[in-house]
């Protein structure tokens, strides 16, 4: 019995060598492998000695060569594959120990040049897998560490490596070198800047952990990172006290994250159920967070709350008076974060680059039954050329200020959404309902039920898309709201800004919508 090792990683492997010497399995290497088991008095056959042929082009043609592909694809089973064998005087391989060239590693160093990329893109490594992986029966393929201690127990045991086991290992081979191919493709688009969509999709990605379960407890589910360096992602987040995260907390805290990315100043986001339930701006995160939470301290009770400043001692004072699921923020202040760590279920997260926006050539995904939606996402807020003052009345300063706050919040509010706003706050939310005046009319209900009767009394409403009657006008007018965004567009425009100029009303157009669903 044979076995071929060729690792990049090499963690483990002169203790699995030294094993399978020890069951007669004899081996052959390559390169830095082959000098690292000779260096450990491991006997080890050097693959230019197997093939006949020198290593050459600085390494780069060492394993492609038939003495090793036919030793690896010849079904033992077929009399005429084992006489070619024969007259060839080639032998099999049955046992191919292979990881690859760290491409991976390679790329997400800091100023990683495309030669230096190119030339970590391994062939030698991914043909030998390939072929050992489609010759399964006959031969045992392992390209993880993780499987070193599994092969060895069944070689130890039974003298050879299970049917099932090779069958599992050959899958992991695929997904691997799937994976790797793809990891290649998305340097060179982003090397090239490509922003178009392509003709066929792979993508890659690598477990972060199993969770308890995913939307509902029936359900399995697991959280998974992209490949790459993905600053201001809850992926590489760190975590500082609580529970694992959980599918619902993900996803709703992503959501949280993306809007509060939308501002600069000191800001704070409050999100349930993957929708904002209080937003607040100021000049220090101690008022942000009084005007997030007065939002709606209804339901803010076991929501997220994100933060673009240091959680100051103020803020977790107040905090540790309610329930919350996650809480993230860059940093906490020492006394801040040891109050916060009195409650052992809070999930607290820091994330440094929480500003950092997404690349704005990423992809947003949405998976239907059989198939994938894809779109680039929706990175713009508004072009400020197309804002436009479509009423005889114009905004004043601090109209035009809520109203951009409330546009950046309605942005990230489930369609049909609306959103109320005054001083920096939201007062009011109305989000996901299947007809625009719905969503007017319940932020309106929200305002004067969570706040006060007068909350909606100067201020002012964002639309993710635009009205198609003045129905929404005329709810904001009985409610005392005094300038609308919104992104224009309907054929009853008209309708809409004659009645805002019924009321004083003034109405802002942006030009891009801003549906979220």
């Amino acid at each position: 019995m044979r076995a071929l090792i060729s690792v990049s990683d090499k963690s483990g492997i002169v203790e699995l060598a030294k094993e399978l010497v020890f069951l007669g399995i004899d081996i052959i290497s390559t390169g830095g492998t082959y000098n690292k088991l000779k260096e450990s008095n491991i006997p080890a056959i050097e693959i230019s000695e197997l093939t006949g042929f020198p290593e050459c082009l600085d390494g780069r043609v060492k394993t492609l060569h038939p003495a090793v592909h036919a030793g690896l694809l010849a079904i033992r089973n077929n009399p005429s594959h084992m006489k070619q064998l024969a007259d060839l005087n080639i032998d099999t391989i049955d046992l191919v120990i292979v990881n690859l060239y760290p491409f991976k590693e390679t790329v997400l160093k800091d100023e990683v040049t495309r030669a230096e990329a190119v030339e970590n893109i391994d062939i030698g490594g991914p043909t030998m897998l390939r072929s050992a992986a489609k010759n399964y029966q006959d031969v045992a393929v392992v390209v993880d560490p993780m499987d070193y201690d599994k092969v060895l127990s069944e070689l130890k045991e039974q003298g050879a490596v299970s049917l099932d086991t090779k069958l599992y290992l050959m899958h992991k081979v695929f997904m691997h070198t799937s994976a790797y191919d793809t990891l290649i493709a998305e340097y060179l688009k982003n090397e090239r800047n490509d922003i178009s969509l392509p003709e066929t999709l792979t993508m890659t990605f690598e477990k972060v952990q199993d969770m308890r379960y995913g939307e509902n407890p029936h359900q399995s589910a697991a959280f998974y990172r992209e490949v790459g360096k993905k600053q201001g992602s809850i992926t590489d987040a760190v975590q500082l006290n609580g529970k694992e995260l959980s599918f619902n907390n993900i996803n709703d805290t992503n959501g949280a994250l993306e809007l509060l990315k939308e501002f600069t100043e000191p800001t704070v986001v409050a999100c349930k159920h993957g929708n904002p339930c209080g937003v607040g701006s100021a000049d220090n995160i101690d008022d942000a967070w009084t005007k997030a939470s007065s939002a709606d301290r209804v339901s803010i009770f076991g929501g997220i709350v994100v933060l673009n400043r240091e959680v100051t001692l103020k803020v977790a004072q107040e905090m540790n008076k309610i329930f919350l699921e996650v809480v993230v923020a860059p940093s906490y202040d020492d006394e801040a974060l040891k109050l916060l760590q009195t409650k052992k279920n809070v999930r607290l997260l820091q994330m440094a680059d929480i500003n950092k926006p997404q690349n704005e050539n990423a992809y947003d995904l949405k998976k239907v039954n059989g198939g994938l939606i894809v779109q680039t996402i929706d990175s713009k807020l508004l072009e400020e050329e197309e804002l436009k003052v479509v009423t005889d009345r114009a905004p004043s300063d601090k109209e035009m200020d809520d109203l951009l706050f409330a546009w950046r919040v309605v942005k990230f509010v489930k369609s049909n959404g609306i959103a109320l706003a005054k001083d920096m706050q939201t007062v009011g939310i109305g989000p996901g309902q299947v007809n625009r005046v719905w969503a007017t009319k319940q932020a309106i209900d929200h305002a004067a039920e969570l706040i006060d009767a007068d909350a909606t009394k100067g201020a002012v409403l964002a639309s993710d898309a635009f009205f198609p009657f003045d129905d929404c006008v005329e709810a904001a007018h009985q409610a005392g709201i005094t300038a609308i965004i919104q992104p224009g567009g309907s054929i009853r425009d008209e309708d809409s800004i004659k009645k805002s100029n019924e009321y004083g009303i003034a109405m802002v157009f942006t030009g891009m919508r801003h549906f979220k669903h």
